[in-house]
């Protein structure tokens, strides 16, 4: 089988949807500051206020709830620092109630903005999960309490695709009396969510995961909810993000929400289809792995498998060199030599953990190029096994 170039890792970013590209190029040409009141700034603000209607019905949502942000880095932080921002007009900062719940699982942009607010000394709880990476409900229930102001439980994880319970965890939080955030970013797009079924209070989600242009993401807030200015300094967003428009990106983000819209059913089936061939495969021609993430319960196009006795570093750059891109976990921790946190804990070891490789499937993706990594990726494996004395004195 001849080389190809196959691009395997749609979770870490994925190209501009070509609807998406034309909407760009021709939103150049609108220069004007949608803050401004003359026929440039308002044409500009006209089409931002198009793209919210887009992104709103989405996700199910009004208008008026949805911020645009940098992305969903900024949207999860400007939600965690709502704990702590000391003003009198939030509820969920009250002195006796700045409890964060979490769980062990969450991208770097919620764990590092909770671990900062507990080194401030605010309350924070880490869920534990199960070996699929689904949530520990019993240790959920016991964690909450009066004193929780917030809980933030990621809806589709970005290395192993589970997705979380959320709609019966956000039940349980507000029966508490907590607010509630989820982290979409890996899930709008992909499958449905629908904010007044799920009953959460903030969610995130970014441009550059469904086809969209990066630096632009969304802040959903629900009508009602407390709220914190996280980026002070102007009016925009009705006083709740400052910063002049990113009227290019919001057109170009507008544009992406429209077609997930439209293809997201069956990109999704397709997706799925294409998942469960590449596992199938792997399981029938490589022994001795792990297929990590729930069974059933999981983002259609991921597949994070762990090959014993092979280094993911390794297994990546042989797979780059035969054309094929992938990634070793996420792509915000590829810098990092430390084995997954989030494989650590759904009980995978750490020698294992090493080497774990995730496939993350998209829409330029076909059956034959599974084919072409089924055909590459046992010859990989072997090659770095072999160069493993600590595999080969194993068997």
């Amino acid at each position: 089988m001849e080389d190809r170039r196959v691009y395997m890792d749609y979770n870490a970013t994925t190209p501009l949807h070509p609807e998406v590209r034309t909407a760009l190029v021709e939103a150049f040409d609108i220069y004007g500051n949608a803050s401004s009141l003359h026929a440039s700034g308002r044409e500009a603000a006209a089409l931002v206020e198009k793209a919210r209607e887009k992104v709103a019905a989405l996700i199910g949502a009004q208008a008026e709830e949805i911020v645009f942000t940098g992305g969903g880095s900024e949207s999860n932080n400007t939600v965690l620092h709502m704990i702590d921002c000391g003003s009198a007009a939030c509820r969920c900062v009250s002195p006796d109630k700045r409890g964060l719940i979490t769980t062990v699982v969450e991208h770097p942009s919620v764990l590092s903005a909770a671990e900062h607010l507990q080194r401030k000394g605010l309350p924070v709880a880490y869920i534990p999960v199960d070996g699929t990476g689904k949530l520990d409900m019993d240790a959920f229930a016991a964690a909450l309490s009066e004193k929780t102001s917030l809980v933030s439980v990621m809806m589709g994880n970005n290395e192993i695709g589970t997705i979380q319970d959320i709609k019966t965890i956000a039940g349980m939080a507000r029966r508490a009396g907590a607010l509630v955030h989820t982290d979409a970013v890996q899930a709008v797009g992909k499958v449905t969510v629908d904010v007044r079924d799920l009953g959460v209070d903030f969610l995130s989600f970014s441009g550059h995961k469904l086809y969209g242009p990066k630096g632009v993401g969304v802040l959903y807030v629900r009508r009602g909810a407390p709220f914190c200015t996280f980026i002070h300094g102007g009016h925009q967003e009705h006083g709740r993000r400052a910063g002049t428009y990113n009227s290019t990106g919001i057109i170009g983000l507008g544009k992406a929400v429209e077609v997930a819209a439209r293809e997201m059913g069956a990109e999704s089936a397709r997706l799925w289809a294409l998942r469960e061939k590449l596992r199938r495969g792997i399981e029938k021609t490589i022994p001795d792995i792990h297929v990590n993430g729930h069974p059933r319960d999981t983002l259609p196009g991921t597949l994070n498998v762990s090959f014993r006795g092979a280094e993911g570093e390794a297994i990546l750059l042989y797979l780059d060199m035969a054309g094929i891109q992938v990634s070793t976990g996420s792509a915000c921790a590829s810098g990092s030599l430390e084995p997954s946190h989030v494989l650590l804990a759904t009980g995978v070891g750490a020698e294992l953990a090493h080497g774990s490789v995730r496939f993350s499937l998209g829409r330029e993706n076909t059956e034959a190029d599974v084919d072409y990594v089924l055909d590459r990726l046992p010859g990989i494996i072997r090659k770095t096994r072999s160069m493993s004395t600590v595999y080969a004195g194993r068997r």
